[in-house]
């Protein structure tokens, strides 16, 4: 069973949608209570980091999540800001995100690469898997996802790099520390190729 983390972000019908268009069990995490059971975690997320963890504190599902990820290894999948809320911190906010990635989130308007770049990046963008992760398994070329976002992560160690995308420079895209995953862009909202990672993510 995918529990999709509702904490009050994201686009959780679109995921649940994809999910029972293919037969694969889903179901929606609105309390500690409705995790149990899951084998596998959607943690979507839309706007401002610090509101993103604000909400996830105030939904009392932190600490299962903490443990189920950290010490169960439930495999967790970040999406955009659900992804970035991952690393330890944000150029964004103020408050300490979840800590499960080592890395931290930068604006592009920092780096001189891309400091004149207009933002929010948004649109359709090439994504190049670096490795031969599963999650990208029949998207290794061609793929294209939906972005939009004004803020990327930057890991500590290169291994934890999935994919990188281009916006002025070269950006972390999708990432992964063990059994935790995470995506820059929308799947949801990326037609065959955002199901298909979803899916690919349902099997791992």
């Amino acid at each position: 069973m995918i529990a999709i983390v509702d904490y009050g972000l994201g686009n959780i019908a679109a995921f649940a949608s994809v999910y029972n268009k293919a037969n694969i069990k889903v179901s929606i995490a609105k309390t500690a209570a409705d995790l149990k059971g899951a084998s596998k975690l959607i943690l979507p997320g839309v706007g401002h980091f610090d509101h993103a963890m604000r909400l996830l504190q105030q939904s009392g599902m932190r600490e299962s999540l903490d443990e189920m990820v950290l010490q169960g290894k439930v495999p967790v999948m970040g999406i955009c800001v659900g992804m970035q809320i991952l690393a330890r911190s944000s150029e964004e906010g103020e408050l300490p995100g979840l800590g499960w990635i080592d890395a931290d989130v930068r604006a592009f308007r920092s780096s001189d690469a891309t400091k004149n770049m207009s933002v929010p990046h948004m649109g359709w963008n090439d994504v190049q898997p670096l490795s031969g992760s599963r999650l990208f398994d029949e998207l290794q070329t061609d793929a294209r996802f939906y972005f939009l976002h004004s803020y990327f992560m930057r890991c500590d160690r290169g291994e934890d790099v999935l994919a990188i995308s281009n916006y002025g420079t070269d950006f972390t895209c999708a990432v992964q520390s063990s059994n935790i995953y995470g995506v820059q862009f929308h799947p949801e909202k990326s037609h065959s190729f955002g199901n298909r990672l979803l899916r690919n993510f349902a099997g791992l």
